[in-house]
């Protein structure tokens, strides 16, 4: 039996796996390794062991060439489990396996703050001090250096969008704090809110 976990939620995904294949010693291959003349061995094969084999594939959507091999061998006697971050439900491979095999979605839940997070780094763009106190709301429900990430994500649009001398400071700031935020052991949202106070002024 053959099936697909995949999505961003990596740890449900893992126990959802460890559940279905019934043993956390099963055989571990990367996808991205493969190519055609391993699948015999793989899904047909058996060990020295046991007749019937636990087998977690991952990434194997990223080897399209293997990928497509895979409803060659959805008779495969073996408990084979394809771990994935990304899947194209818009492919023709993806839209031939899907009634055939199971799929199944694992994803981490929404950040409420998300969009905040993109309005604080506009809002400190010309108002250091109203950025840090929007901050200050949210600060308990968030990790420093995932705050920092989104803050860089938003910085990089800026940056695509107007390759200026301010965008320019902004992203080399931002990976200043970005690496203090990781080795220094000064606290985190102090760095944090320094970054959201001097952005105005860049």
């Amino acid at each position: 039996m053959i099936k697909v976990f995949y999505g961003d939620d990596r740890q449900r995904a893992q126990q959802e796996i460890a559940g279905f294949l019934g043993t956390k010693d099963y055989e571990i291959i990367e996808g991205a390794d493969l190519t055609a003349a391993d699948f015999p061995s793989i899904f047909l094969g058996n060990s020295l062991f046991s007749k019937k084999r636990a087998i977690l594939i991952r990434d194997l959507t990223t080897n399209k060439p293997a990928y497509e091999k895979l409803s060659e061998y959805l008779n495969t006697p073996h408990d084979i489990a394809i771990l994935e971050l990304k899947l194209d439900k818009r492919s023709a491979i993806y839209k031939s396996l899907k009634d055939q095999i199971e799929f199944k979605e694992f994803t981490l839940p929404k950040n409420p703050n998300f969009n905040l997070v993109f309005d604080i780094y506009r809002t400190a763009k010309h108002d250091g001090k109203k950025a840090v106190k929007m901050l200050e709301k949210i600060q308990s429900e968030e990790d420093p250096i995932m705050f920092c990430g989104l803050l860089i994500s938003q910085a990089l649009k800026d940056f695509k969008a107007r390759q200026g001398t301010k965008e320019k400071r902004a992203l080399a700031e931002l990976s200043k704090l970005d690496l203090d935020l990781k080795s220094t052991s000064l606290p985190s949202w102090l760095l944090v809110q320094s970054f959201l106070l001097r952005l105005s002024s860049l």
